[in-house]
């Protein structure tokens, strides 16, 4: 589920559309937590399905790393790619703002770490990083990881409207995390090697 105060908005033609927030989305926010109502599709179920539903699956799916397709239900899916995301995911099934968002700005997350089948060429941001590749996870976890640390114990302080979907063990868990009592697991932990399977 996606944080509520966000709406959907036409970007422009080459994005089409895009999650933007209506409200100040501080650091550390939970910007989007897996979900019941997200579904989940095995490799096997995708290859034997019509080419118009594989193709929406294509388009609005990320893989988690037993190799299964994740549709989000809601805005989720229209969350667009940038090499210098706000978002990003964590090792728990769900994503944080690793810094702040202001009102009408894009939340926006690297394709690098949602295990892509094809690489693809993105939208030039004067960036590096120029295409996103399927083991871009395995080669920039390290980043991420630490951009992930900088913020994460800003969870506990800030306003969490998604803190309902979470486990409580899991609240517990992110607390200790947030306390320096624990290590936060790494976000390579998401990682599908589809070569391995």
């Amino acid at each position: 589920m996606i944080h509520p105060n966000t709406e959907l908005k036409f970007i422009s033609k080459a994005i089409g559309y895009g999650v933007v927030a209506t409200e100040f989305i501080p650091a550390g926010t939970i910007t989007w937590v897996l979900d019941k109502l997200d579904r989940e599709f095995t490799p096997d179920t995708f290859k034997t399905m019509d080419p118009i539903y594989r193709d929406i699956l294509d388009t609005y799916c990320y893989r988690n790393n037993k190799g299964n397709f994740i549709l989000c239900w809601d805005n989720g899916r229209f969350v667009n790619h940038s090499f210098k995301s706000n978002c990003l995911t964590t090792a728990y099934d769900f994503e944080i703002a690793i810094r702040d968002i202001q009102p009408g700005e894009q939340l926006t997350d690297d394709y690098g770490y949602l295990n892509i089948t094809e690489p693809f060429e993105a939208v030039d941001e004067g960036t590096e990083r120029k295409v996103v590749y399927p083991d871009d996870l395995v080669n920039f976890h390290k980043i991420w990881d630490a951009q992930l640390k900088n913020v994460f114990n800003k969870i506990v302080d800030c306003e969490q409207p998604l803190k309902a979907l979470l486990k409580n063990e899991l609240w517990q868990k992110i607390e200790r995390i947030a306390n320096g009592k624990i290590e936060m697991d790494s976000i390579l932990d998401n990682y599908y090697n589809e070569k391995s399977s």
